[in-house]
């Protein structure tokens, strides 16, 4: 197993569980303008943790196997604020494995972090700082994301993810309701790591099913060069989606032909 770099301690368990919730708050991100109703929060919500539903007994993926070690020279971070069902909970199981730190609640992180408090979108010219000083994650629940201290995680470089889907059981199909191992793979992806993204997520039975199923907009979002190019690359996306929607809503209800009434008799 990768031992990442940094310092930090395991955390404890909570004695509250933390249920997955839709709720999202109602502040929108200063200085940034999208033309879908909700997609300005979107991205900004992406890079919180949910709930996955992987316990201890829950397997491994099928690929897990055909999975290799990367090399993998840099932190990886957590502050766990014990408000998620611990056997659910996707950083933890990240952290049982010596695959994540856990950082104290005030403790600085010199690289990236996924945050809501995010002043730009992930991009490959975060690659560097991911190489030379690592990635943190927030693990909270969103039941109660109005509780998390954004202010107590310090770090010069917070980030947020741009619109993806999940596929963690709870949430799966969710835009942005994405697990931390979710956060964490789609960052490595789009700086580079696939070999790290797909490893990470090889210790979750489901894990597999994220690449697949937003591979399309995570190779978009890898090819652009900064992070304003990825929100004109996720607006895009949002507004194609919106068109198609409208174009299959507009479909005339045509009567069944001829050879369908007899196939159906």
């Amino acid at each position: 197993m990768p031992k990442p770099k940094g310092k930090g301690r395991a955390g404890g368990h909570s004695k509250h569980e933390g249920k997955s919730s839709s709720k999202r708050p109602n502040k929108r991100p200063a200085g940034e303008v999208h033309e879908e109703g909700d997609s300005d929060i979107v991205h900004r919500l992406a890079g919180l943790e949910v709930e996955s539903d992987d316990s201890e007994n829950s397997g491994q993926s099928s690929g897990d196997e055909a999975a290799k070690e990367p090399e993998i020279n840099y932190a990886v971070a957590m502050w766990d604020l014990e408000q998620c069902d611990p056997r659910k909970c996707s950083g933890r199981k990240l952290a049982r494995h010596g695959m994540m730190k856990t950082l104290k609640l005030g403790q600085r992180f010199p690289g990236l972090v996924l945050t809501p408090a995010g002043d730009r979108c992930v991009s490959m010219e975060d690659r560097d700082v991911l190489m030379d000083k690592g990635i943190a994650v927030v693990d909270c629940s969103w039941a109660r994301l109005e509780e998390v201290p954004l202010s107590r995680m310090r770090t010069p470089y917070p980030r947020l993810l741009p619109y993806l889907v999940a596929a963690n059981p709870i949430n799966y199909g969710r835009p942005c309701q994405l697990s931390c191992v979710e956060a964490l793979a789609a960052t490595f992806y789009i700086l580079g790591e696939r070999d790290t993204a797909n490893y990470y997520l090889s210790k979750f039975s489901w894990g597999h099913s994220f690449i697949k199923l937003n591979e399309d907009l995570l190779n978009i979002y890898a090819a652009c060069k900064d992070g304003a190019e990825v929100i004109q690359a996720q607006n895009k996306y949002l507004e194609n989606e919106q068109i198609e929607r409208q174009k299959r809503k507009e479909l005339p209800d045509f009567p069944p032909s001829e050879s369908e009434s007899e196939d159906s008799s």
